[in-house]
This record gives structure tokens, C-alpha cells and sequence, in this order.
């Protein structure tokens, strides 16, 4: 084995891979595998090229197969034929199937962090300038961004919240009781209701800026603040609103609208 795959690539993708499915394996990548009938036929594999080796040992953690890795002897292939792996590209292909397999990694976590970030930026900075240093204030300025981080963080979990349903309805992912526990509670009229309800209230907001501009006759505009931020109430309640909608339409589709219909056995 190459020291490049065997103290670098093996050692971070099977790394990668006991973070994201606590798979507790040591190499992921090994090509001798025993196993049973009965679990194969359950772990449903699907990819056709090197990433095979990750999709086994994922499908195995996710149906809590029993594992034990048993130490064997790597001899060098003497047939003399080039390697048919490509470092790079093949590397590249485990890392994507794993981040395609972890939802709550690639999306949910990423969006979570995004949103509390921006909301921190944005009413620390609501009363006013903050003065970091003699030399550095953060105004209106930083607090853009922070609108930006809060909106952008807001989409990505919704991607996430369509990826978790996508994979549960695909058998992805095993774990459907936490799915099903959350949808018999979020269901389409809550997300109408919370998106509805900062759509008002983010509404109203700019409403009251605007009356109070057009009463000072429509000269320079003083509440710059308060417009980013009902603005960013406004558009995370339409965001919500519609994201609710395409939520339960992609579970009606698949099969997992909680209500009316039930996620797959």
C-alpha cells in the first residue's frame, strides 16, 4: 500500500466515517469481507464504483450489524498490472458518498450554526454601534451580514429538513423513528402557522418604519436597523411558508407525509 493511502487517505476516511455513522472500524477501506446472507440482502447497496467499501460498512452501522475486524497479511500484487485506483478522484467519491449519507453533517449542522451566528449579529448590533477596538466599530454594516447569515443558514436547514426525508423515504438512513417523531409534530399547518405568523409580524415591522419615514416626509431614512431586521423576519416567515409547502409535497410523493400517510417499514 502506498504511504500516501496507508497513513493519510485510509486512516482520514475511516475517520470521517466513525464521526458521521459510529461505525467504530478501523479500516473501512479493507476488500476482505465476510459476512451473512441475511444482512447482505438487508443493507440494499446501490453504488457501482469505489465507494462500495464505505456504502458496506455504512449500511452495516445503520442496521447495528454486529462487526469484528480480524487482523490479515496485505501481500503485493504480483500480476504486474498497473493500479486500477486513482487516488484523487476515488478518494474524492468516498468522502461525497459519506457527506450524501450524513444529512444531519452536511446540512442541518452547518444551517443551525449559520442561523445562530447571524441572529447573535443582528441583535447585538439592533441598539447600535459596538466598538471593538479604538479603531474598530461594528455598525449596519456587520449587521448585514449578520441578516445574510441568518437567511442563508435558514435555507440550507431547509435542504437538510428535504435531504432527511428524501433519505428516510430512499432507505438511506434506517433511523426513521426520530423522523416520525418530529413530523407528528411539525407537520404542514405548523410551518403555515410560524412562517405565517413572522410574515405579519416581519410585515407590520417595516410597515411601522415606513409610516414613521413617510411622516418625516420621506427624508434620510434613520431606522436602517429596524429595516434589516423586521425584513429578515419578513423573509424567513416566506421562506418558511413555502418550504412547508415543498416539505409536504415531497412527502406525499414519497410516501412519508405524517397524517394521512406513513413513512416506509
Amino acid at each position: 500500500m502506498p504511504w500516501h493511502h496507508k497513513y493519510i487517505g485510509n486512516p482520514v476516511l475511516s475517520g470521517v466515517l466513525n464521526v458521521l455513522f459510529r461505525a467504530n472500524i478501523g479500516d473501512s477501506h479493507c476488500g476482505m469481507r465476510g459476512f451473512t446472507r441475511g444482512i447482505f440482502d438487508k443493507m440494499d447497496l446501490r453504488s457501482t464504483g469505489m465507494e462500495f467499501a464505505s456504502e458496506f460498512v455504512i449500511k452495516a452501522a445503520q442496521l447495528d450489524a454486529k462487526m469484528t475486524e480480524i487482523p490479515i497479511t496485505l501481500w503485493k500484487d504480483k500480476r504486474g498490472r498497473p493500479p486500477h485506483l486513482r487516488s484523487s478522484r476515488d478518494g474524492w467519491r468516498h468522502l461525497r458518498f459519506m457527506l450524501l449519507y450524513a444529512p444531519n453533517w452536511l446540512f442541518l449542522l452547518p444551517g443551525a450554526l449559520l442561523v445562530c451566528l447571524g441572529l447573535a449579529i443582528v441583535l447585538w448590533l439592533l441598539p447600535g454601534p459596538r466598538n471593538i477596538s479604538p479603531r474598530v466599530v461594528l455598525d449596519v454594516h456587520t449587521m448585514i451580514f449578520g441578516v445574510i447569515f441568518t437567511l442563508l443558514g435558514a435555507q440550507i436547514l431547509s435542504i437538510g429538513a428535504f435531504a432527511k426525508v428524501f433519505s428516510y423515504a430512499e432507505r438511506f438512513d434506517r433511523g426513521t423513528v426520530s423522523l416520525k417523531r418530529v413530523l407528528k409534530r411539525v407537520t404542514l399547518e405548523t410551518g403555515l402557522l410560524v412562517g405565517g405568523a413572522l410574515t405579519l409580524g416581519g410585515f407590520a415591522g417595516c410597515a411601522w418604519v415606513t409610516w414613521k419615514w413617510a411622516a418625516s416626509g420621506f427624508g434620510p431614512l434613520q431606522e436602517v436597523r429596524w429595516v434589516l431586521f423586521w425584513a429578515m423576519w419578513l423573509f424567513l416567515g416566506i421562506q418558511i411558508v413555502f418550504s412547508s409547502f415543498f416539505l409536504s409535497m415531497l412527502g406525499i410523493s414519497r410516501g412519508t407525509y405524517i397524517g394521512d400517510y406513513d413513512l416506509p417499514k
